[in-house]
């Protein structure tokens, strides 16, 4: 039954205007995104297969692009249309953060540090520098590595953060290997990056 027959109030469109869209399945949201499905399932089927087949939402929109458009009702369209919605949603993030006091919202500098690092197969180094005020001055992503390393140098970042004239960093990277816990590597590069800060007077918040 194709979706205009459904009733109304089950109708991912109208149910999102009505109830807003954390009363969407995840199924439900990707047929708005899809608009459409494609011989014989209607756009929340089609959405319920490809959730199945990338084995989640998360991993479908870390897709590569020759992944995501082998898959049946997707192309090269669909996959612009998604990169331009994630990179819009990082880009608002930004924005939220630059607004304020990056300390005062630790769960929103989180959130956006995730956006922007968790995406990607390999290990990738940022920073995020901050103003005497801890206002964000601009976000660098600097060393990329393999999926479970990346080689940091400190004159770069000391560098880069005198550049933007920088009072205070807040370092981040991603573990794509699935290893959350801090390695001894990471222990001694952070001791080595707050060594060469101190030396003029910029201080680590975070990492």
């Amino acid at each position: 039954m194709a979706i205009s027959q459904w009733p109304v109030a089950e109708r991912p469109r109208e149910k999102l205007l009505n109830k807003g869209a954390e009363a969407l399945s995840d199924a439900e949201l990707l047929a708005i995104f899809l608009r459409t499905g494609c011989k014989g399932l209607t756009a929340v089927d089609l959405a319920r297969q490809l959730l199945h087949s990338f084995d989640g939402l998360k991993p479908m929109l870390q897709a590569s692009q020759s992944a995501f458009c082998q898959h049946k009702g997707l192309g090269d369209a669909k996959y612009a249309q998604l990169q331009a919605v994630l990179e819009m949603a990082k880009r608002h993030m930004f924005e939220q953060l630059v607004r304020g006091d990056a300390l005062c919202s630790p769960a929103q500098t989180r959130h956006y540090l995730m956006a922007q690092l968790g995406s990607y197969p390999h290990e990738v180094f940022a920073c995020l520098f901050l103003d005497n005020r801890n206002r964000v001055i601009a976000f660098e992503k600097m060393f990329y590595g393999t999926i479970d390393g990346a080689s940091v140098y400190p004159r770069e970042v000391l560098r880069l953060a005198l550049s933007k004239n920088a009072a205070a960093v807040i370092f981040a990277h991603n573990h794509p290997s699935g290893v959350a816990e801090p390695s001894h590597a990471d222990e001694q590069i952070t001791q080595r990056l707050k060594q060469a800060l101190a030396l003029v007077d910029i201080r680590v918040l975070d990492h």
